[in-house]
């Protein structure tokens, strides 16, 4: 593999989040956390924004006139194309060790750049990164990209249930997925609430997918008969391929223990590199399907990835799951 690298032209922060930010030159990194001093330091997968410093060149002859930190970004580095690279690869610059998490990210408001040239680089050619260890990066530092991690199936968990967003009722079956998942050796990078809204579960589910590169997501609820229950619809919406065996052998178990679960109308489909598989709504249900099929999906998502050669492995992890 070629050596990616390339060097920090400014390092950027803000107080509050939303805004321009400065260059500061020189910052310290700190582990799980992000940038001392920048309002977008936090427990999550949003701590450091990247771009690449020829995107901001190419941005500016046609007449931006935009500087370091204005996209609101925390570093700029000359010589890497960040959105070329994959979730899950690691950049390493002196002591610090970031792994991108997410290419690119939804503008729902417009910035004055955006409204100057009808167009902002952020949202498709900017890359965030958690911080995975710590230490200090200054302008002029080296940075480079180092081959990506052998990393657990990441997964998220999307609960959908009006009363539940709203705070009425405890969410059980979302808990108890992060769970399951977790016995299992997935990483679970979100854990998500929604209300019965098509449009926000389409939204997250291509979140999820495009920009955070989730290899399984598993939703818990509205697949029921109530006018509210959209969570199939919603899937099928953003699917680019169908998976329906997976559907069709949770409804095949379930009919077994309650004849209910014809009624169940959940969908399992592919979008790019990631499985999505809809689950009951109630807790009872969910344990049960989910521990017919979550020992099989782990051979889907290496074949997603393309790692065939590791089938072997899969094999042997669903012996140990079913012993």
């Amino acid at each position: 593999m070629t050596k990616i690298t390339g060097i920090v032209k400014a390092v950027c922060i803000s107080d509050v989040k939303g805004v321009q930010k400065r260059n500061v030159v020189s910052a310290c990194f700190h582990n799980g956390w992000g940038i001392e001093g920048d309002a977008h330091g936090g427990s999550w997968h949003r701590q450091v924004s990247l771009l690449s410093d020829d995107k901001i060149k190419q941005f500016n002859k046609l007449g931006a006139d935009v500087a370091y930190g204005d996209f609101a970004e925390n570093m700029v580095v000359d010589g890497i194309e960040f959105a070329d690279l994959p979730v899950g690869g690691l950049l390493k610059c002196g002591d610090v060790l970031l792994e991108i998490t997410q290419i690119g990210k939804e503008c729902h408001n417009h910035c004055q750049i955006y409204y100057k040239m009808n167009d902002c680089i952020m949202p498709r050619e900017g890359v965030f990164a958690r911080v995975l260890h710590g230490g200090t990066i200054t302008v002029g530092d080296s940075m480079e990209f180092v081959m990506q991690k052998l990393r657990q199936f990441r997964a998220a968990v999307v609960t959908l249930s009006d009363r539940g967003s709203q705070g009425i009722r405890e969410d059980e079956s979302g808990p108890l997925i992060k769970l399951m998942l977790e016995e299992a050796s997935y990483f679970v990078e979100e854990q998500i609430l929604l209300p019965d809204d098509r449009k926000q579960l389409e939204e997250t589910l291509i979140d999820l997918s495009d920009r955070r590169q989730i290899d399984l997501i598993l939703t818990t609820g509205g697949t029921g008969f109530s006018h509210r229950d959209i969570t199939p619809e919603a899937t099928l919406v953003v699917a680019q391929r169908l998976a329906p065996g997976i559907a069709e052998a949770i409804r095949f178990f379930s009919a077994q223990i309650t004849g209910y679960a014809m009624l169940g109308r959940g969908v399992s489909v592919i979008r790019g590199g990631t499985l999505i598989v809809n689950l009951p709504g109630s807790p009872k249900a969910v344990r049960e399907s989910l521990k017919y099929v979550l020992p099989y999906l782990g051979h889907g998502i290496e074949i997603l990835r393309g790692n065939v050669e590791e089938c072997a492995l899969v094999t042997n992890n669903i012996v140990n799951m079913n012993t």
